[in-house]
């Protein structure tokens, strides 16, 4: 076992109607003027901000509102955020959406607490020493940003999607409430729980010893999105199934399925290169990659695939050929996705994708050449390239 460092300091508040408790957990912290930051229409029609909105009255809290959040969040909004909270003198960011939402918040919290240009914190020129405190009502069920100390943001300049991973930025409170995930369509809820198993499986495929608990969890908890991903497509009010995707959101990307730098994390970032230029549905994006990343990859360990075949998708172990076994689970991990209605390329991702668009990919990927991705399997530029022309389809 690897020495390691695990670190879940925010604090959960689940189940039925546990919005109306946001203005008091606010309080908790000390807030006094809150930014209600959020996407769409969809939170205004449901009537949750308006409900937010009385809680936090009812705490005698002042509040300011900047709603626009789209998938795969924008600079431009995040820049716009931190104006409006200084003008305002806002203290406490309360993220009322999915991971976009709250990434965004992060963001908005990092640039609060720093002098310079927030997009340091995600190119890499600085590291975060500070964070305006964040909390959220999850809506949807996917990023697992509500636990995490991961903040995603898309830069319109060049079109490059980067991440931030910082403790600082950790939620204080995450309200989960399954009931609000259940206008979600058909398809972001499907993106979601690809987006969850992806996390657990980004941890899993390692080239570290395995913990034998922590395998165990991660199984388990992969076994159960996969199951009610299942059970939702034919049932979408189930309220129970709903619950079980929430709450595996949250500890598929809370370090308890793994530690993150141990993992491997390169199907996140090629799929981030995906989404910063043809702005696809980030969890759709990983299932439309993660099988030609697997193929191109389960020679270097194919005991740990068929491991994750057994354990996960219920393949038969083929003793005599553990790579048999493992492309049958590669495969059955596909016909998964297919049947939650998920794409197994880009092209079923919708996208026809030109030679000179795979090298731009690949380019972006390996930030110009500069770097590897991946632990698994270390992945050089030509490594990404051959892995996006098989994933074209």
């Amino acid at each position: 076992m690897n020495n390691f460092e695990y670190y879940a300091p925010t604090r959960v508040i689940f189940g039925k109607d546990t919005e109306n408790q946001v203005g008091q957990l606010i309080a908790e912290q000390q807030g006094q003027t809150v930014l209600v930051h959020f996407g769409g229409g969809s939170v205004q029609r449901s009537g949750l901000l308006d409900r937010v909105y009385a809680s936090l009255e009812k705490a005698g809290l002042k509040h300011v509102s900047l709603g626009g959040v789209v998938p795969n969040p924008r600079l431009s909004k995040v820049r716009e955020g931190i104006e409006l909270c200084r003008k305002e003198k806002v203290d406490f960011l309360l993220a009322v959406g999915g991971g976009s939402v709250i990434d965004s918040a992060k963001a908005i919290g990092y640039g609060l607490a720093y002098d310079g240009d927030v997009w340091d914190f995600y190119c890499g020129k600085a590291q975060p020493q500070a964070c305006f405190p964040v909390g959220t009502i999850l809506t949807i069920a996917a990023a697992g940003s509500e636990m995490s100390n991961s903040s995603v943001i898309t830069n319109e300049d060049g079109w490059l999607k980067r991440g931030c991973t910082n403790d600082h930025s950790r939620c204080k409170f995450a309200i989960m409430n399954p009931e609000l995930t259940a206008t979600l369509p058909p398809y972001q809820t499907a993106s979601g729980c690809a987006d969850i198993l992806m996390h657990s499986m980004e941890r899993y495929f390692s080239p570290h010893a395995s913990m034998e608990l922590t395998d165990s969890i991660s199984e388990a908890l992969m076994r159960t999105v996969i199951r009610n991903a299942r059970i939702l497509v034919k049932d979408p009010a189930n309220y129970n199934a709903r619950a079980e995707i929430m709450w595996a959101s949250s500890l598929s990307h809370n370090d308890l399925t793994g530690h993150r730098s141990l993992g491997d994390w390169a199907c996140h970032q090629l799929e981030h290169e995906l989404s910063g230029i043809f702005d696809v549905a980030h969890g759709a994006g990983l299932a439309a990659i993660w099988g030609s990343w697997a193929r191109y990859v389960q020679k270097t360990n194919p005991a740990r695939f068929a491991q994750f075949a057994v354990n996960v998708l219920g393949i038969a172990n083929n003793f005599a050929s553990p790579d048999n076994t493992s492309l049958a689970g590669i495969k059955s991990m596909e016909n998964f996705y297919t049947s939650i209605g998920m794409p197994t390329s880009l092209k079923e991702l919708g996208l026809e994708v030109s030679d000179a668009q795979i090298d731009e990919l690949a380019y972006k990927c390996s930030f110009e050449g500069k770097r590897t991705i991946g632990a698994f399997q270390v992945l050089k530029q030509e490594d990404m390239k051959n892995i996006f022309l098989l994933a074209r389809g």
